[in-house]
């Protein structure tokens, strides 16, 4: 923004370091100002007075008292108040808010980034769905969410790797290669039974009838492990290209779709790892078994990482790949997984603490069950088999915009039900509508200013804002939408910061409450042309933020609807 490059909370931060260092009161750690629920409690609040109590050996009223009479004559701020047991209130001063919206439209896309995660590169892991079986609905939730953080973590100066890992090795892989090798006898005529631990899902009957017209049946005749071999990573090679596909459409590309056996196995990292755990006297054995002491590290228990037989725990690969290959190139890992790996989480926190990685540097999100509702009723909408509803079908009937947005209006690790009706519904009470609806109408907005020579373009960030535009805005209603204007930087930080992109889609939702009902009862375009301009500018602002904050959660800002 034009009047200041600082956030609000950054500038209000280095008030009270100033304030405190000028009233010698003791110096404060990391502290956040905050918005509060209820206007009349000012734009910003802070506990400071309260939290330093104890240390200045005063009373919270007292220690408040003295903040605000030592604190700095900021253009930001307009008056500052003691309320309760010793809050600090600020209300932002009018002139400065309205003094902000012509830099909010020039800053265009960059509105809401940050550099606080610069130099740092975060590996970020979501989806990952096993290679047996087309993506399902909770997928389509993880990768909603996983894109959206991606999103967030770049806007704040991160380096961000995606990655889709492949489980394509171990008990899983064999049993996806010989449930592959019964559909091909069966399309061939055979009498093949499925394994008991098979995969029954029909898409295996389509992929059988393409590899048998690709003419591929000699492999059958191969040696029973090379057989397994090849129609295990047959299947897996043509399962992944399906999920590859139905991600794109969703608009998420990865950028390392990492194979298991390569990645891991195939390099001998397993059994490194083991040595440096062992070197580092974290192992030992019982019952013929290898074992890591989590439990020093804050596991329940401890765990095997070799088994009696001398096989390898997925654990133990797991360990190496985190190690060596995630944070081989980046300080910070995160991984989102279903809601059956609760038990995975402190586990690998111990493993990588044992091997020396910082407990911050490593994150688990657990991403929750999706409930599929049509107008309020549990719905089946599977095509193809009952047991579980399909990624692309869902894509189908919503879109990808309904679908993401609404995977996006609660936190991950709680669960979710999803009403296909209200997804596609054209009303308020369809939150991707009712955003996407605000963005569209300024932009029309704009069309017809131009066309009736209110404005030379009808693109807000060809026209020349000028400071004397914004003054005009004196409504209480309009002041409140600069402000929440002004939040926005800040909550695009605080919700990199806490890994929740939900964040953004519920206050986008506020923020399309608060204009729709602005729009409607003032006319924007009119015969005074200050006036005019003024609320133009306040329109593109708004349109401005909705459009940056959409595209943070990877939804269209649809220019008409």
């Amino acid at each position: 923004m034009t009047t200041d490059s600082q956030r609000v909370t950054e500038q209000l931060a280095a008030g009270l370091r100033a304030a405190l260092a000028e009233a010698g009161l003791p110096a404060l750690g990391e502290h956040a100002w905050e918005v509060p629920r209820e206007g009349a409690h000012g734009d910003y609040a802070s506990n400071a007075a309260m939290v330093l109590a104890k240390a200045a050996r005063r009373p919270p009223r007292q220690v408040a008292e003295l903040i605000v009479r030592h604190f700095p004559r900021l253009p930001a701020v307009g008056t500052l108040e003691i309320a309760g047991p010793g809050f600090v209130n600020v209300t932002l001063a009018p002139d400065w808010c309205r003094g902000a919206l012509p830099g909010i439209v020039a800053a265009g896309a960059t509105y809401g980034g940050g550099e606080a995660g610069r130099d740092q590169h975060v590996r970020l892991e979501f989806v990952s769905a096993n290679p047996t079986g087309p993506l399902v609905i909770v997928n389509a939730r993880a990768a909603a969410v996983g894109d959206a953080l991606a999103r967030l973590l770049k806007s704040q100066g991160y380096a961000v790797t995606t990655e889709f890992y492949v489980n394509d090795a171990g008990n899983q892989f064999q049993a996806l290669a010989k449930s592959f090798e019964a559909r091909v006898r069966q399309a061939l005529g055979e009498d093949a039974p499925l394994p008991e631990n098979g995969y029954p899902g029909d898409y295996l009957v389509d992929l059988a009838r393409d590899y048998v017209k690709e003419g591929r049946p000699a492999a059958l005749d191969l040696p029973e492990g090379q057989r397994v071999e090849h129609l295990g990573a047959y299947a897996v090679a043509r399962i992944t290209e399906g999920q590859r596909r139905v991600l794109h459409d969703y608009g998420v590309d990865f950028d390392l779709w990492s194979s298991e056996r390569r990645a891991v196995r195939d390099r001998g990292l397993p059994e490194r790892v083991l040595g440096e755990l062992t070197a580092r006297g974290l192992t030992y054995e019982q019952d013929g078994a290898l074992w890591f002491r989590a439990s020093e590290f804050g596991d329940e228990k401890d765990r095997v990482l070799r088994k009696s037989d001398g096989e390898l725990t997925y654990f133990a690969v797991d360990v190496a790949y985190h190690h060596y290959t995630k944070f081989g190139g980046a300080t910070r890992v995160i991984n989102l997984l279903g809601p059956d790996h609760h038990g995975y989480v402190t586990r690998m926190r111990a493993a990588m603490r044992a091997l020396g990685h910082p407990g911050e540097a490593f994150d688990v999100l657990i991403i929750q069950l999706v409930t599929l509702l049509r107008d309020g009723q549990p719905v089946r909408m599977s095509k193809r088999r009952g047991e579980f509803v399909l990624m692309e079908e869902l894509l189908e009937e919503v879109g990808r915009d309904a679908a993401r947005f609404t995977f996006l209006t609660r936190r991950h690790d709680s669960p979710l039900e999803f009403d296909l009706a209200l997804a596609t519904r054209q009303s308020a009470d369809n939150p991707v509508y009712y955003v996407q609806y605000a963005h569209a109408r300024i932009m029309s907005l704009f069309r017809q200013a131009a066309s009736q020579g209110a404005v030379p373009a009808p693109e807000w960030d060809r026209l020349d804002w000028s400071p004397s535009d914004p003054p005009r805005l004196t409504l209480p209603e309009e002041l409140s939408l600069i402000k929440r204007l002004l939040q926005f930087p800040d909550l695009v930080a605080g919700a990199a910061q806490a890994l929740e992109p939900h964040r953004i889609a519920y206050w986008l939702g506020e923020l399309a409450g608060a204009f729709h009902p602005y729009y409607k009862v003032n006319r924007v375009i009119g015969d005074d042309v200050g006036l005019t301009r003024a609320r133009l500018l306040l329109c593109a602002a708004v349109g401005q933020v909705i459009g940056n904050g959409l595209a943070l959660l990877g939804v269209g800002a649809p220019e008409s609807m």
